[in-house]
């Protein structure tokens, strides 16, 4: 049965069963007939930079994959969320809904992302022509391990599907857009025996962003070929993730968008954004005044309390400007009281040493877990502290 969601304004709450929570006034319920969901759009919303989600919330079909696909927990945050920045450029926060992807399952997912067979391997397996959906290059079996490595290494490490949804005057909700992200390997990695050591092939970054815009060209041709997807715009973007022993995140290097039954992907618009770690030679050397900003209030931070060791910073940069900056402070503490007074002083610092247009969270933990947050927003006079129970 084809799914249609019908939005309805609350007025004032709705009980069910005598012990659910009430609504606020502006929530949007949207309830289904039938076989349908009944479920809420909230009408508050954070900030201008996220989309309001459909609750409860629905799982996208190939959730979980993204954690063993990608290398490090950075590029799995940065991978999602980069992603919906991409998304704004196309997508307005304040037109479309977010829903995690529901077209491309867990299956279609896992076929696209392995290698393609030669016609002798489809044979050997058992296959048809049509299961023959791999993305990554042809492993001919030919040569030596290192050889067919380097020949043939895999570039497409996973695929992303977020989708936006908009309301229309039927009061219903539809599917309006699609954003895809291609995570691309920057090093191969491979084994020469089964449990044997890993060896690493490193790819140059002309090679990594036209492998991606192939693939990309074939990812917009199967979904055009799907109903639910043939006629929507589109956005296809391409990050390229950072090696297995990275401490900072990878980064998007293009994005494509087609409109609505558009397939061409060969407008691609370059995505200038990187990730910088604070301290670091390559700090000093590419952002040396935002790299002294950073050394004195680490070392304000040293010179107050002997406990504080790896004080680290990771930093967005959005060309040359620095567009956000999450700082974390490891620290043993002995008190609550000794906690809150090291909140208090780490929060002037921050107040001190960076300009006001850098947005700053900073997080402080312990090995009993996190302390307190500090999030200073771009411009903001006072900065938002909350020191943990």
């Amino acid at each position: 049965m084809k799914k249609k969601w019908v939005l309805a304004a609350v007025s004032a709450m709705l009980l069910m069963g005598g012990c659910a929570p009430a609504l606020q006034n502006n929530d949007e319920v949207i309830q289904g007939d039938g076989e349908e969901k009944t479920s809420v759009i909230p009408t508050y919303q954070i900030s201008d930079s996220y989309y309001r989600t459909i609750v409860p919330f629905e799982p996208g079909k190939a959730r979980g994959l993204v954690v063993s696909n990608l290398n490090t927990r950075y590029d799995i945050a940065e991978f999602e969320t980069g992603l919906m920045r991409i998304a704004q450029k196309n997508f307005s926060p304040e037109q479309f809904f977010f829903q995690e992807g529901q077209v491309l399952d867990e299956d279609v997912i896992r076929s696209w992302l392995s290698r393609k067979y030669t016609d002798a391997q489809l044979k050997e397996n058992e296959l048809t022509a049509k299961e023959n959906l791999g993305l990554n290059p042809i492993d001919t079996g030919e040569g030596s391990v290192d050889e067919r490595n380097e020949r043939a290494p895999i570039y497409l490490a996973h695929i992303m599907e977020q989708d936006y949804l908009t309301k229309k005057e039927d009061n219903s909700l539809q599917l309006d857009g699609m954003v895809i992200g291609l995570a691309l390997n920057s090093v191969h990695y491979y084994q020469k025996e089964e449990y044997g050591a890993q060896y690493e092939f490193k790819m140059d970054d002309e090679t990594v962003e036209r492998e991606g815009k192939k693939i990309a060209a074939e990812v917009a041709s199967r979904l055009r070929a799907m109903d639910k997807t043939k006629n929507i715009p589109i956005t296809i973007a391409l990050f390229k993730q950072a090696p297995q022993n990275s401490v900072t995140a990878g980064n998007f290097i293009a994005y494509t968008h087609l409109d609505a039954g558009d397939a061409d992907t060969s407008d691609w618009k370059a995505v200038n954004e990187k990730y910088v770690l604070f301290p670091s030679s390559s700090a000093e050397e590419d952002h040396r005044e935002d790299s002294t900003y950073f050394a004195n209030f680490k070392q304000d931070i040293e010179s107050y309390f002997d406990g504080t060791n790896g004080v680290i910073g990771r930093g967005l940069y959005s060309g040359e400007e620095l567009t956000s900056l999450k700082i974390e402070i490891p620290i043993q503490f002995y008190g609550k009281a000794e906690a809150i007074g090291f909140t208090q002083y780490v929060t002037g610092l921050v107040m001190e040493h960076f300009p006001a247009y850098i947005p700053i969270e900073v997080s402080i933990t312990s090995t009993g877990g996190p302390e307190a947050l500090i999030v200073k927003e771009a411009n903001a006079k006072e900065p938002y502290v909350h020191v943990y129970e």
